[in-house]
């Protein structure tokens, strides 16, 4: 049984069911099925790798402390837990191979399945990432809702002042003693010139030199 576990090619299939496991736990609301099977999978390979003498208790702790931040990302926001959690995992596994190399292989086997399956949940079966909706701002700021990203002078519309600097074509003019950032339509306007508000976008307000 453990020889069997230890194969490099069950370790292969055993890292693939794990990590397929985890992709589609980001497509679901709460831990289910899919992450079960994940974590049996992965039990099985510490199992035979801890039997063999390969895997330390230094390791399953790092593995179990894997799986708990990962298990704890489902309730907390952001994505430290499960950074931090897929990190500790991924370093588990490295320690409890026998072959750098080949548990390198075996990695990057179960991450290429795990990645195309991730594209085909999106792609093709047109599946949301449930998961990652807590760490994602859903709410827009409407002008209906009262928010106002900034204020609209159009109080200043078809008012003239002076331009207290060159306007080139950027600038600050003075309208009734109120210093106003302001822009031409293209042209410059020299220092002192009377200038008149022609349009007031925003903030963004333009200005064309009165003759």
């Amino acid at each position: 049984m453990i020889e069997f576990l230890t194969n490099p090619v069950v370790v292969t299939i055993l890292l693939t069911i794990a990590g397929v496991g985890i992709v589609l736990e980001l497509f679901t609301a709460k831990f289910g099925i899919a992450g079960l099977i994940g974590i049996l999978a992965l039990i099985l390979f510490f199992y035979g790798h801890f039997q063999a003498g390969l895997a330390g208790f230094g390791t399953l702790i790092l593995f179990v402390a894997g799986i708990l931040l990962i298990f704890l990302e489902f309730f907390l926001p952001g994505a430290i837990a499960g950074t931090l959690g897929f990190t500790a995992l991924l370093l588990s596994l490295f320690l409890a191979g026998q072959d750098a190399l080949q548990m390198g292989v075996s990695i990057l086997i179960a991450i290429a399945v795990s990645i195309f399956t991730f594209f085909l949940m999106i792609k093709t079966l047109g599946k949301k990432l449930v998961l990652f909706n807590k760490m994602v701002l859903s709410d827009s700021a409407r002008k209906e809702d009262g928010y106002v990203s900034n204020i609209n002078r159009t109080d200043l519309l078809g008012m003239e002042g002076r331009a207290l600097t060159i306007l080139r074509p950027a600038g600050t003019i003075v309208i009734n003693n109120e210093r106003v950032d302001a822009i031409t339509e293209g042209g410059f306007i020299e220092k002192n010139a009377q200038v008149k508000v022609v349009k007031v976008e925003g903030v963004r307000i333009v200005v064309r030199e009165v003759q």
